[in-house]
């Protein structure tokens, strides 16, 4: 781990990634690629330390209120963040100044904020995302081997579902030949529906490789599943959008289970939901506006 001073931390968006580097040890991580020029080792936490007083300034120069993102590019809630409490400190300034929120992780580290979530949550909207791509527990621990398993997530988003949130599932990527099976995406399908989640969001069943991330990938191809690795080459040679042969079956599989469940999962419409701010009425607001009907 290494601390960086940088220059903005709010993107035209209005998104922000805290830290750059990752520890789940996920085996197909996007971020790897040598497009983002991380420089350091991979696992080698850069922490942005003046990350909480930049965005302080953005947050009370900006004239209207939005929806404030993370977690696109890195985890907010990676081990690191346990002790450095970098993203609740960013998440007391969202709420002090009573933006929204729009944030995305894999860790159950995310209930030790509930108290604040759910104060911005009362103000304003805040969505929280969460992603799933793995079913069957073992296969998921060599998949995402560091950070909790999918059926801990599922149990975080019955948590947040009891407490008022709109959740997001992320069901991606989905690897060919691993987890692309019927049994797979029905079993997370289940646990999306028992927690009532708002939308799922996918880009198809498959996976992006390109160079930096398809190293890596394949280097754990080699080591969890001997084999596997030759397949791929065979089949999708150096394509950076590699669709599973079962694509067609099991997005069906998906808008059906959706349609059944009034559960969203338009690609366009998730990311308009999640991007419109949507101001809120304080409790006193509430009871006050009660009192004079």
């Amino acid at each position: 781990m290494h601390e960086v001073e940088v220059k903005s931390i709010l993107s035209p968006k209005n998104g922000m990634n805290l830290y750059r580097g990752c520890t789940h040890g996920c085996i197909y991580c996007d971020s790897r690629s040598t497009c983002y020029q991380i420089l350091h080792d991979f696992e080698d936490i850069e922490v942005k330390v003046n990350a909480t007083e930049l965005l302080e300034n953005a947050l009370k120069s900006k004239r209207k209120k939005c929806m404030i993102g993370t977690g696109s590019m890195c985890d907010p809630y990676l081990h690191a963040e346990k002790e450095l409490c970098l993203t609740r400190k960013c998440l007391e300034l969202i709420e002090y100044y009573e933006f929204g929120l729009s944030i995305l992780t894999k860790s159950d580290l995310i209930l030790r904020d509930l108290d604040l979530l759910k104060k911005i949550n009362r103000k304003s909207k805040c969505i929280i995302q969460m992603t799933m791509t793995t079913y069957d527990e073992a296969l998921c621990k060599k998949i995402e081997p560091n950070v909790c398993t999918t059926q801990r997530r599922a149990e975080v988003l019955n948590i947040l579902r009891d407490e008022g949130f709109e959740t997001i599932v992320w069901l991606t990527p989905i690897l060919p030949f691993i987890n692309d099976s019927k049994e797979n995406i029905q079993g997370i399908l289940d646990y999306c529906i028992k927690a009532k989640v708002y939308g799922i969001l996918t880009f198809g069943m498959g996976v992006t490789l390109r160079d930096g991330d398809r190293q890596y990938f394949y280097e754990m191809l080699d080591k969890h599943f001997p084999g596997l690795k030759d397949k791929y080459i065979q089949k999708f040679g150096n394509q950076y959008q590699i669709e599973s042969p079962n694509n067609d079956e099991l997005m069906t599989l998906l808008r059906n289970e959706c349609r059944k469940n009034g559960i969203e999962s338009n690609t366009n419409k998730l990311f308009d939901y999640m991007h419109r701010f949507e101001a809120k009425h304080s409790h006193e607001q509430m009871n006050m506006f009660d009192f004079l009907k």
